[in-house]
């Protein structure tokens, strides 16, 4: 029999059959072994097989081929990888300017590694009702550098409503990912589109100005419009994973653009001579945040 992950929340799952209810679920022991390169060989938004026992408790017996998923290096075990969610047609990174601030490395990071996994993304600028002039102008900053790289990006208010009909439209009959730092408004958006969801949400603390974790574990939730909804953890790092250094400028689609024109095929735009990447840096064309971003993660995967 098959079915959907909906909720992952370590040594169990809840799964969502093609017909029936959702159903608790475990997997074998001899399967777990197989995985033991990420920390959670099933993730929401898997599709299993699985097969009940005599107490009526669902055992998954095969996981099927991922289209893709997305993924990070542990937190706690620097070896192993954590699969966040996978068979996602759209990812959503929520950011905010302030309470929390979302720094252009945490982006960059999360889109080079949906850029490996074949993730489309959009960019969600959430609170758009608390900015000021200064932050309203960085708002539009922001949002130009990543227009201009190639990303859609959507500046919302979930109190006021700011295109909030046009993002229900991204997410209609789709498999969507919410994703960001704690406190950028992942649930309040979610409850906004789907009221009777009330996913939890909490208030940033004014002593440190980061957010509080209100959502333990992924899990999926229907629209009532149609389509899912996997809503993730707050994230407070995003580490790189399986990944060369040699990759990183493929996962910059500007950097990708114009590696072309660079003399040396495997030019790695650090200081070889007539790099093109280098000289659209210098020029304007390529952003001096995202270059200095992927010097960084190349520095990173080098170690």
């Amino acid at each position: 029999m098959k079915a959907r992950v909906v909720k992952s929340t370590g040594n169990w799952y809840l799964i969502q059959p093609q017909t029936g209810d959702l159903l608790k679920a475990r997997i074998r022991g001899k399967f777990r072994l197989d995985n033991i390169q990420h920390t959670n060989p099933v993730a929401v938004g898997d599709h299993v097989e699985y097969e009940t026992d005599k107490d009526g408790l669902a055992l998954i017996t095969k996981i099927e081929e991922r289209k893709n998923y997305i993924i990070r290096r542990s937190v706690n075990l620097s070896k192993k990888t954590h699969i966040i969610a996978s068979n996602i047609d759209r990812a959503f990174l929520i950011v905010t300017l302030e309470n929390p601030r979302t720094s252009s490395g945490f982006i960059d990071r999360f889109l080079v590694t949906a850029e490996a996994y074949h993730i489309p993304v959009s960019i969600v600028i959430n609170k758009m009702d608390l900015y000021d002039e200064k932050l309203l102008k960085e708002a539009e900053e922001l949002s130009e550098l990543y227009k201009h790289t190639g990303y859609e990006v959507i500046a919302v208010s979930a109190i006021r409503g700011d295109n909030i009909a046009l993002l229900r439209s991204k997410l209609t009959n789709k498999v969507s990912l919410f994703s960001g730092h704690s406190g950028v408004g992942k649930s309040t958006l979610m409850n906004v589109f789907h009221p009777d969801l009330d996913t939890k949400t909490a208030e940033v603390s004014d002593f440190n100005k980061k957010g509080q974790h209100t959502t333990t574990f992924a899990e999926m939730h229907p629209w009532p419009f149609g389509g899912y909804c996997i809503d993730t953890p707050g994230i407070k790092e995003f580490g790189l994973a399986e990944m060369e250094p040699e990759e990183v400028g493929d996962y910059f689609p500007e950097i990708h653009r114009t590696k072309s024109d660079c003399k040396f095929h495997n030019c790695m735009h650090l200081n070889e001579p007539q790099c093109a990447v280098r000289k659209a840096v210098s020029k304007g064309e390529i952003a001096k945040s995202r270059y200095r971003n992927y010097l960084i993660f190349v520095e990173e995967l080098s170690e």
